[in-house]
């Protein structure tokens, strides 16, 4: 069933992130890297945009964005536009980690889809994103692209 399969190859996709990342001496889950990835493509966000952009919701982030703040890789402070929101800068700090966990990040894309050509990989990487998306609104924490 696509259920299990799809659990499954987040099991190894999981898996062969966190043996990447201990094998380079980072200290990083799938999650907080997608954190530094969406800040580094979109500085100055306010941790609701921030869960949008990773699909992740407000409370599991905010957990996630505490332990970043913790370790020096994002800064918070009061949104200039509304002084309840709370602005995510990334560090230097934030955007050094990120750039070095970044090439391991990339090189282990191929090992998630193991035993696949690279034109099937394509095929299912579309397929994966068209499912993805169709049913985007049927998530607790649905994907929010930033627009503006």
């Amino acid at each position: 069933m696509p259920g299990h399969l799809i659990r499954r190859l987040n099991q190894i996709s999981t898996g062969l992130f966190m043996e990447r990342m201990a094998d380079a001496g980072l200290a990083l889950t799938p999650v907080q890297f997608a954190a530094l990835n969406a800040l580094v493509e979109h500085s100055e966000i306010d941790q609701a945009t921030l869960a949008g952009l990773v699909a992740y919701d407000r409370a599991t982030l905010g957990k996630v964005v505490d332990k970043l703040e913790a370790r020096g890789l994002v800064r918070r402070a009061p949104a200039p536009n509304d002084r309840r929101a709370k602005q995510l800068t990334l560090t230097e700090a934030g955007r050094a980690l990120f750039d070095t966990a970044l090439p391991h990040v990339r090189a282990i894309q191929p090992e998630m889809l193991a035993g696949l050509s690279e034109a099937e990989r394509r095929t299912f990487l579309d397929l994966l994103d068209k499912a993805t998306l169709a049913a985007n609104d049927r998530s607790r924490a649905p994907l929010k692209p930033r627009t503006g």
